[in-house]
């Protein structure tokens, strides 16, 4: 985060685990949200660090109405591709390949 902030870059984070943590380091450089929907509003991507099933459950055509741009980096592997890829996302997961480009 602090890589991405010198750069320029604005973030809004959901997490209720680490909140309270995030904001002693970072004080007010990204914005909390209250709801992972909060989060991804008017957003040019999501980055998703945890396995929690409020993320695997999400409604994923709601998000993507909400956001600017589509795209989502997974690091932790919770979605399949080809079902993100359908619904119209950008969608990059840690050590695997985009869809349709599996061998």
């Amino acid at each position: 985060i602090g890589k991405l902030l010198q750069q320029g870059y604005q973030i809004a984070a959901f997490d209720p685990e680490a909140t309270n943590n995030v904001k002693k380091r970072l004080g007010d450089k990204i914005v909390f949200c209250s709801t992972p929907y909060e989060a991804v509003k008017g957003r040019d991507g999501l980055c998703i660090f945890t396995e929690w099933n409020e993320f695997k459950q999400i409604d994923l055509k709601k998000v993507k109405k909400l956001m600017k741009t589509p795209l989502i980096f997974d690091g932790r592997n919770i979605y399949e591709p080809n079902i993100l890829a359908g619904l119209g996302f950008s969608y990059f997961s840690t050590g695997r390949q985009p869809a349709g480009k599996r061998a």
